[in-house]
């Protein structure tokens, strides 16, 4: 079985599918208009953000399997590939502890202006009288949209900092994390709409579906306190750009963002949103799961998804 690597992938597990006969193919460099060119003659196809479309799935003469390292599958054709009889499979829950972190951080360097702070240092101005002022997260209350690994991992961290938490009560959750919720001292609303009222921030952590497009839209970010916090460490298609452009202006809310509508498919390349250029936003790059310790637990993962596709079990299959 002949795997192809678009993405960065550790040499540790690299190395553990060599040992077991796997030949590998190891081009972390190739974007995404590269893959109908380097696809033929592999079986599986394994990718982290590169985008796999339609073009790269007509050019595959072998392929059978396509890894999502990591969660979301939003930049996978995925309808098309089950046409042509291709599963799509995914890592779910590995990188929760690293988005966790990363919204955390983001929390913090709103709360405290820490970019802010870092660029003035650098720029050699002392500035004590501005930076002095803030609000501090104990004792206030964030509410998390989804409550997946990654909406439990932010909970717990939360409130280790005093957060109140708040999430939607919602039918058919299982009684692990309903026993988790309740561990935690996280308390549920009934609606969308009383959470994000009823928050100083909101926190979204959702895949990106069709229901989920446009999720905190103008209606929604109305509802929200003014001069609160949203973070978006989860999908840009979450959240509808212009209403929270509006938001911003309008309400003082400010945003911490790792996600974007319309993300280069490219590592590294010119980006030009209006969000990210917002005086209300702190944003990074995608780097969410971009950890070590969540790169070797999504790895290990990823072979545990072709050790059992090679026999005859389709482990978190998405098609």
């Amino acid at each position: 079985m002949q795997i192809l690597f678009a993405d960065k992938f550790p040499a540790k597990q690299l190395q553990q599918l060599q040992a077991s006969g796997y030949a590998t193919i190891f081009q972390p460099d190739l974007q995404a208009a590269d893959l109908p060119a380097n696809i033929a003659g592999n079986d599986v196809l394994v990718v982290r953000s590169t985008k796999v479309d339609k073009e790269t799935i007509q050019a595959a003469n072998n392929l059978k399997l396509i890894i999502r390292a990591g969660a979301g599958t939003n930049t996978i054709d995925k309808a098309f590939a089950a046409e042509q009889g291709i599963t799509v499979c995914n890592v779910p829950g590995k990188n929760s502890v690293a988005v966790a972190e990363l919204t955390l951080g983001l929390l913090l360097s709103i709360d405290r202006n820490i970019p802010d702070n870092v660029r003035e240092l650098r720029d050699g101005q002392w500035n004590k009288k501005r930076y002095s002022s803030a609000q501090g997260l104990m004792g206030r209350t964030i509410g998390i949209i989804g409550a997946g690994s990654i909406g439990m991992a932010v909970a717990e961290r939360a409130r280790a900092f005093g957060l109140s938490v708040l999430m939607i009560n919602k039918p058919g959750r299982s009684q692990a994390i309903l026993d988790r919720m309740k561990s935690l001292g996280i308390s549920t609303v009934e609606s969308i709409d009383i959470l994000v009222a009823e928050s100083d921030i909101v926190s979204v952590h959702v895949p990106a579906t069709d229901s989920t497009r446009n999720l905190i839209n103008a209606e929604l970010l109305s509802k929200m306190r003014d001069g609160a916090i949203l973070l978006n460490t989860s999908r840009g298609d979450v959240v509808d750009e212009q209403a929270l452009l509006d938001a911003m202006d309008s309400k003082s809310i400010r945003a911490g963002l790792d996600v974007y509508p319309n993300e280069p498919g490219q590592a590294a390349c010119e980006f030009d949103c209006q969000l990210a250029k917002h005086p209300n936003v702190y944003g990074t790059h995608h780097i969410g799961a971009s950890t070590e310790q969540a790169q070797s637990a999504v790895a290990d993962g990823v072979l545990e998804v072709v050790k059992a596709f090679e026999n005859g079990t389709k482990l978190n299959c998405v098609n």
